[in-house]
């Protein structure tokens, strides 16, 4: 892959576009993400994606911001990763600039609630369809353990309250333990 000011340049075009029109949080744009560079362009491939979703789940910072700087190192270096980190920031950046100068005055215009109730319903449906093809790719790759210690982790998460930060240090550790004993081996 040639990386010219054109492909930085598309880089900035993706990652401010997806940015742009993605309302819900780190999920909905990881999922835009794939779509974008794995599915229609083929700068990276699917169990990348899965592997920067997760590091950019257990890093400090937006899970969004993350991604794409992953996303950008990978396919364009050190400048890749900051030209998708701009990207990725100023849309909400400029948007929340605007929405905070007019928030009292917004807020109060029944079109606007119910556009934001509205939202609030397809960024649940995009989130399912995040979980749903990450469930998918580690299915069909039988990583059970994998599979167990997710199933286990939102149990933990959804049902017992366990707190976040414990549930990520333990799947590191248990990552580890189970996975870089099978790199020692290899």
């Amino acid at each position: 892959m040639k990386r010219d000011l054109r492909f930085y340049l598309k880089l900035m075009f993706y990652t401010f576009k997806i940015s742009a029109f993605t309302f819900g949080g780190g999920y909905v744009i990881v999922t835009l993400m794939k779509k974008q560079f794995v599915d229609e362009l083929g700068w990276i491939d699917e169990k990348e994606m899965l592997d920067f979703t997760a590091m950019s789940q257990s890093s400090p910072g937006s899970i969004a911001v993350n991604a794409s700087v992953l996303v950008g190192n990978k396919v364009g270096g050190v400048v890749g990763s900051i030209v998708a980190l701009v990207g990725t920031v100023l849309p909400p950046l400029i948007i929340l600039t605007v929405i905070s100068h007019f928030y009292t005055a917004f807020i109060k215009i029944n079109a606007v609630r119910y556009l934001l109730l509205g939202m609030q319903s397809g960024v649940s449906a995009v989130i399912c369809d995040a979980v749903y093809t990450m469930f998918k790719t580690v299915w069909k790759e039988s990583r059970w353990i994998a599979l167990i210690t997710s199933v286990i982790a939102f149990v933990l998460v959804a049902v017992l309250s366990v707190n976040v930060i414990i549930i990520i240090i333990a799947c590191i550790i248990l990552g580890i333990i189970l996975y870089g004993r099978g790199e020692k081996k290899a």
